[in-house]
This record gives structure tokens, sequence and C-alpha cells, in this order.
């Protein structure tokens, strides 16, 4: 029987065993495991919807793009679309990506060792996300706190429990703080609201972009550094050849997407690889272990940043809820990556830990040492 401990620490195992979908007690529902039936569902919103009362994180932010199906989703998903284009994303992000990278890790250069997920992941994806939302000013750990008690709150109504104290209340700080924002002249927000969504329709997309935005791009920049740090060899070979930096970022999100799952509620009966589903079960699909699906991916458990079809993952999604700033979040993490590599010497503490989470996972810390000249 599955447990929700390995689900959190390493579910790659029971994901293996239940590929390409089985049923879990611990989550009451479906999991799909394999590629090709993630897909399937991921594009397929008719029969396996996330307007659902249970949807965990509307439980805590509201309605919004990411808990919305149809026509209400396309009215709460338009308006922040074009800013994060590939095209617009490059021009808008990559001189204050660079900067903000820039001035973090100059900070901790002369210390010769750091955790670097609240010393540069954290704070650089809260300024990031800040930025392109065009939130009014508020420090990175206050941000981190919101995002954590919102964070913990979602994840353990995905595990069953109930909406925590900590998460209501960070959220209704949040609220207050994004508010403030939307009279503001030529941010994002505002120009939502001028789309025609109400100030608590504003607050809960932004609210979801912004956690999400915080949750990727720290999970990538974390989890690459991580594998790549782990494996030696492969990490040789990026030092020698820094173009194949991009594709082993890719790998690293094959391998641990920072969000594990996404889920889905069957809208009717329906037959999935010969597993009987009944409307209404819960369905949620494993994007980690899409990810390690041999039927695409030969060796899945190996980290190989040489890997042809490591961007075949589906670490952002697919279909009409596929992740709106992936190409922000792609280069806030090659940027971090890239400038982290730099540190002469870079190499893990032995104390520091792996991945783990049920629906976010990423390293608890990530402590580094390098050498300072």
């Amino acid at each position: 029987m599955v447990t929700l401990e390995e689900l959190e620490t390493d579910p790659h195992p029971a994901l293996a065993a239940l590929r390409p979908i089985g049923w879990v007690d611990a989550l009451g529902g479906w999991v799909v495991a394999g590629r090709a039936l993630a897909l399937q569902v991921l594009r397929d919103p008719d029969t396996f919807t996330v307007d659902d009362p249970r949807f965990s994180t509307a439980q805590v932010v509201g309605p919004s793009m990411l808990s919305l199906d149809g026509a209400t989703h396309k009215a709460h998903r338009d308006p922040f679309e074009q800013p994060f284009t590939l095209a617009e994303t490059r021009r808008r992000f990559t001189e204050p990506v660079q900067q903000t990278v820039d001035e973090l890790v100059g900070a901790i250069r002369a210390d010769g060792a750091a955790d670097l997920r609240p010393t540069v992941a954290g704070p650089l994806s809260v300024a990031v996300v800040a930025y392109s939302l065009g939130l009014p000013p508020a420090s990175a750990a206050t941000v981190l706190d919101w995002y954590t008690a919102i964070s913990d709150s979602v994840s353990g109504v995905a595990a069953g429990r109930p909406v925590t104290a900590a998460g209501s209340e960070a959220f209704a700080a949040l609220h207050a703080h994004v508010a403030s924002g939307i009279d503001s002249h030529d941010s994002l927000i505002a120009a939502a609201a001028g789309a025609g969504l109400g100030v608590d329709e504003v607050v809960a997309n932004a609210a979801v972009l912004m956690f999400g935005g915080i949750e990727t791009t720290e999970g990538m920049i974390t989890n690459a550094l991580w594998h790549l740090l782990n494996h030696q060899d492969q990490l040789d070979l990026v030092l020698a050849d820094p173009s194949l930096l991009p594709n082993a970022i890719e790998e690293s999100l094959r391998l641990e997407p920072a969000a594990a799952v996404v889920d889905r509620y069957a809208t009717r009966d329906v037959d999935l690889a010969g597993a009987s589903i009944r409307q209404g079960d819960f369905v949620t699909v494993s994007l980690a272990g899409a990810g390690r699906d041999p039927a695409l991916f030969p060796s899945p458990d190996v980290f190989d940043v040489r890997r042809a079809n490591a961007r075949r993952h589906l670490a952002f999604a697919s279909g009409p809820h596929i992740c709106l700033g992936m190409h922000l979040t792609r280069l806030e993490a090659l940027t971090a990556v890239s400038a982290l590599l730099a540190l002469p010497g870079l190499r893990l503490d032995p104390s520091s830990p792996p991945p783990r989470g049920l629906v976010f996972r990423k390293p608890p810390a990530l402590k580094v040492t390098w050498d300072v000249t």
C-alpha cells in the first residue's frame, strides 16, 4: 500500500509500480503516472476538470484561472497572458533578472558558504514575480512567509487536512497587499481589473501566479543545483561545455518537477487504461511520474545532461492549464544556476537534504560551500 510518507519523501518507486494508473487509498483517488495517459487527462478538461469544490488551491485562495475551466477560465487567464509570451519575457525580464541575480550572488560571494534557497532562489523568485505583476513593494522575507503558509495549507488540503489558520491569515495579508496596488498605473493587476475582473478575482489570480512563480522558480533552481552537485560527472560536462546547462535544467525538471502533481475530477464515468473511473472520482496527474515513464525516457531514473528528449517532460503540465510563466521561470533558473556554478569549487554540504514534498518538491535547504580567493 502506498503511503503519504512515501509520496512525500521518495515517490518514484511507488509511481513506477502504479504506472500508467492506479488507485491510492492514502489520497482517496487515482494517480496517473504514465506520460501518454497524463497528456490525455490534461488535454480533456470536459472530462477531467479542476472546477470542483475539493480543489485544494481554491479552498485556500478562492476561484482563479487555476481552478476554473471553459469560458470562465479563459476570462480569468486572458488578462494575464500576453506579458508572459516568450518574446515578451525575453524583452521585459532578461535585464532585471540578470541584475537581481548579480546582486543576490554578489551579496554572498565572500562568505564561502550559504543555504541557496533563502539567499538566492527564494528572493529571486519573489522579486521577479512581484515585478512582473506590478505589486506594491514588500520584503522578500514577508512574501516568502505568506507563500510558505499558503503553500503548506494547500499541501495539507491535498493530503486531506483542513485549511490552516496560518494559511488563511497569510492569504488575508496578501489580499490586502495586492488590493492596495490595483489602482496603480501600468501594472498587470491594474490591467486585469480593467479587463473586468473583480478585486477578489484579481487577488486570487495574482496569488496563484505569485506562488506558482515562486514555487516553480525556487524549485527549478534548487533541484537543478542539487542534481548537478550530486552528479560530479554531469557537473563536469556542464562546466566544460556551458551550452549543456539549459538541457541539464530540463533534465532536472524531468526527474523532479517543482510541482509534482496536478489535480483533476472526473465529470463522467470513463475508462483509462483499464481503470474504471467514476463520475466525481479524484484523479491526480503525477507530473513526476510522467517524467520517468520508460516508454519515452530510457533509463528514466538516470540524470543525463545530454538526454536528447529531456524537454519532453510535463513539468509545466499541458492543455489549457499549461504554466503561464514557464518562459520566465526558465529564464530565472538558467540565469541563477549559471551564476552560481561560476562560484569556484561550488560543492554540496554533506548535510544538505534531498528534495521532498507531496505537491511541491524541492530540497528543504540547499547548503553549499565554495572557495573564497
